[in-house]
């Protein structure tokens, strides 16, 4: 076993182990946590393949931006903890039955799963030959070129994704003094201010 065959293992038991841990994990901050460990774990696996940039675009994109925001909402979001756990127990036995349909599922696609005969043929004739153009500029041909509508498609989610974690974290307080610019563009100058004829040694 190489080198490359012991961080492939170390890698994919670490991508599955905390992606196990984001489901079961009672505290949402730490779910984003283990989320997080996760992407990281799936960049090295992008390195072993060769996708160097697609592992930069990992960790800068969902780990310093998207995990960071999830991890600052899940922290300012007033959230119930004991309810949650009241939750999970309730509709543990349903999660139960359906997760273990799902590993049946994949237990009878694994075992009837066959190779066709030209599957390689077709699965690098979707990309340019390494040899020939870098991997940023195989990824822009494709990304720009040929699945620019799902590209386009994916942005706008994250534009939503984005909008409603603003809508959640959104919170008036009755008790804070706010600016309204519309009022004070309308009022009247002739009430706003009041001249007071003050004599000497009087006083206000």
């Amino acid at each position: 076993m190489t080198v490359a065959d012991i961080a492939f293992y170390s890698f994919a038991v670490v991508v599955v182990f905390a992606g196990l841990m984001v489901t079961v994990s009672r505290n949402p901050v730490h779910s984003v946590l283990w989320l997080i460990l996760a992407f990281l774990s799936s960049a090295g696996l992008f390195v072993l393949l060769g996708a160097e940039f697609a592992a930069m675009l990992l960790i800068i994109v969902y780990v310093g931006a998207v995990a960071v925001l999830f991890l600052f909402v899940v922290m300012m979001l007033d959230i119930d903890f004991a309810a949650l756990k009241g939750e999970m127990s309730r509709y543990m036995p349903l999660a139960l039955l359906i997760g273990v349909i799902l590993l049946l599922q994949f237990g009878l696609a694994y075992g009837a799963w066959v190779q066709a005969d030209g599957a390689l043929g077709l699965r690098a004739a979707v990309t340019p030959d390494m040899a020939q153009v870098e991997n940023t500029r195989a990824l822009g041909l494709l990304i720009y070129d040929q699945y620019i509508l799902l590209f386009q498609l994916a942005g706008l989610i994250l534009l939503v994704a984005m909008i409603g974690a603003i809508v959640l974290t959104l919170r008036h307080r009755g008790d804070v003094k706010r600016q309204n610019v519309l009022h004070q563009m309308w009022r009247d100058p002739a009430k706003a201010m009041i001249k007071k004829n003050v004599k000497p040694g009087q006083g206000l």
